[in-house]
Order: C-alpha cells, then structure tokens, then sequence
C-alpha cells in the first residue's frame, strides 16, 4: 500500500472521531464532492453532505488501499460502516496545497 497523505488520513480520523469542524477544515474552501451523482460544493455543500451521509449518520472508515492516480491524485478503497450506507467503496481525491479539492464517491 502506497504512503497514504496526511489529509486522507486527516479526513478518514475526522470522521471516525464524528469531528465536523475537522472533517470540513480538510476540504478547500471550494471543494466538490460527488456522491454517485449527488453533486456537492465548497464547505457548506459538504457540510450538508457530512450530515446525511458521513457523520451525521455515525459512519466509520477503514482504510483498505491507497494507490497514486496522477498528480496530487488517489484513489482510496475503505470498508464504512455506521447508520447509513455499509460495505466497501471507492473515492477519489484531488488533493491542493495539501487540502481535498476534490472528493469523488462512486
């Protein structure tokens, strides 16, 4: 498994800490998230999300596989379990000046 970036691990201990204000100050104030085709942006679009879909429902992370996929981009598996969606799934991240930029759920 590749060095998986302290924002990623950031973001992953966020949510399993149900830390919101930690969970938002790793995204860039501009971020997108798109969580199968629900579409989310800057800090309060993922404030909105992180409700219904991430700590809001008690989720938890862990961690399966980091692999790089480009420049400041990676691809993540994670196990998530908590009140909401459970199992595996993939994200990928963009990463800028060492925040997510972009966060895309499929």
């Amino acid at each position: 498994m590749s060095t998986t970036p302290p924002v990623i691990q950031r973001f992953i201990a966020a949510t399993n800490a149900g830390d919101t204000a930690a969970f938002l100050e790793a995204f860039t104030p501009d971020a997108f998230l798109s969580d199968w085709g629900r579409d989310f942006t800057g800090r309060d679009g993922i404030a909105s999300w992180n409700e219904t879909d991430n700590i809001g429902v008690q989720s938890k992370f862990r961690l399966l596989e980091v692999e790089p996929n480009g420049a400041d981009a990676y691809r993540v598996r994670l196990a998530v379990s908590g009140n909401g969606y459970n199992g595996e799934g993939t994200m990928a991240f963009t990463l800028t000046g060492g925040r997510i930029a972009r966060l895309v759920i499929s």
